[in-house]
């Protein structure tokens, strides 16, 4: 039987609840929501992608800590332990991949003017990308290597 906690089900989790408690910590303020040079439509996106980071960390955390079904072979399994630690990578990823992209949009940049230049989300948002992938590639090695995948 694997362990509750394991390296690499820390790491996607530690991924999965920095996409929504970060998103809310960096939004809920006058950047962003409370920003009063921001229309109404902005603010919705806003709240949509905030929402939307909960969702894809809840749905991490199902798929890095899913349970055996009542006869034991959901986990037990080797194809579906390997299945949920994809899912759970990919899931845990995307928030991340998306937030890369936003930049690429016309007209679009990662900071509004009076609040500096470049691009300071890079950083964060390439840490928990990396820390998403190691912790699903940890992971999927863990499961192969007890004979699980």
């Amino acid at each position: 039987m694997a362990p509750f906690l394991t390296i690499g089900r820390a790491l996607l989790s530690v991924s999965a609840l920095n996409q929504s408690v970060a998103s809310f910590v960096a939004d809920w303020s006058p950047t962003h929501v409370f920003n009063p040079r921001w229309p109404p439509h902005a603010r919705f996106h806003n709240g949509q992608t905030m929402t939307f980071s909960v969702i894809l960390a809840i749905s991490t955390l199902y798929y890095t800590f899913r349970t055996p079904l009542d006869d034991g072979s959901a986990i037990t399994n080797p194809l579906v332990a390997r299945e949920s630690i994809r899912i759970a990578t990919f899931l845990g990823s995307m928030y991340w991949v998306a937030a890369f992209t936003g930049i690429l949009y016309p007209g679009a940049k990662a900071v509004d003017p009076e609040f500096g230049e470049g691009f300071p989300q890079a950083i964060p948002f390439g840490g928990s990308l990396a820390v998403a992938i190691v912790g699903g590639c940890l992971e999927m090695r863990r499961v192969g290597a007890e004979g699980l995948g």
